[in-house]
């Protein structure tokens, strides 16, 4: 999937889904893609480090990315360009020379969102959960300072988004001891899990302004699609919301002021309730 433009409606012959559903399609994809990596890994004669057979073939987040994109084709300006393909979501640094993202939204050469999609799973929780971290902080203050220099256009002020899978497993589930052996560490890790880790890392990054959403998603290493949230704030819910109110308000900006207009803006802040998302056909 690469360079695509869009207008703001979504196709009508299209069977839309509703959120629920399409995020459950989502899940599933992500488990059954990285079991077919780590199947095609094996089959032939390649043997990776830990798990990295099962994340190196770099689709397994398709499910998510298109859930963004149709977010973006229905709230966002007329004839906005939504980049997937690796060649097409490379940025400007500003401690580097440039970062790839995962999916890029611009308009008339103006940036107007850069959201990242990562996965947090076992066996090597711990090593695993300190990478997230490390690279989550990195890339938000090489963006926000290549931003304030004027590396991403003038006057850009894009929506930064963040999301993490984090598989539900006994190993992320359980406390975990937080050693420091000079200063005490926050009291709010002390014995959290690794998913509890990851929640507070997302609540912060947004506190401090690092990613306008930071969102965290639970979920268990099966075929059922089951997931959950670790709180309203964070959620995939709560990060496409506030994608689209983004989007919304960037598309009426050189509009009249209209109250259908002013309506649609609204209620793209809202639940995302409705049928808005196209369906996953392959995975019966």
């Amino acid at each position: 999937m690469g360079y695509s433009v869009f207008t703001t409606h979504l196709k009508m012959e299209t069977r839309l889904i509703h959120f629920e559903e399409r995020l459950r399609q989502s899940v599933k994809s992500f488990w059954r893609g990285r079991s077919q990596a780590a199947t095609r890994q094996r089959a032939a004669g390649r043997s990776d480090q830990g798990n990295r057979g099962a994340v190196t073939s770099g689709k397994n987040m398709d499910g998510f990315r298109e859930m963004v994109a149709d977010v973006v084709r229905r709230y966002g300006p007329q004839g906005v360009a939504i980049h997937r393909d690796k060649s097409l979501v490379v940025l400007p640094g500003f401690y580097r020379p440039t970062k790839q993202w995962d999916v890029l939204v611009i308009h008339d050469r103006r940036l107007l969102a850069a959201l990242e999609l990562k996965s947090l799973c076992g066996p090597s929780f711990g090593n695993n959960a300190n990478n997230r971290c490390e690279e989550a902080l990195g890339s938000a203050a090489d963006f926000r300072k290549a931003q304030s220099q004027g590396l991403l256009g003038p006057g850009a002020s894009p929506f930064l988004g963040y999301f993490l899978l984090v598989e539900d497993a006994p190993e992320s589930r359980g406390p975990v001891r937080a050693q420091s052996p000079h200063f005490p560490t926050d009291r709010l890790f002390q014995g959290a899990s690794y998913q509890t880790r990851m929640r507070i890392l997302c609540e912060r990054m947004m506190e401090q302004q690092l990613y306008a959403s930071a969102s965290l998603l639970i979920s268990p290493n099966d075929s059922s699609g089951v997931s959950e949230s670790l709180g309203a704030s964070t959620s995939f819910r709560s990060l496409l919301g506030r994608l689209a109110g983004h989007l919304a308000g960037e598309a009426t900006a050189n509009q009249p002021p209209t109250l259908e207009i002013r309506e649609e803006a609204n209620a793209a802040y809202g639940l995302l309730d409705g049928n808005l998302f196209e369906p996953i056909r392959d995975l019966e």
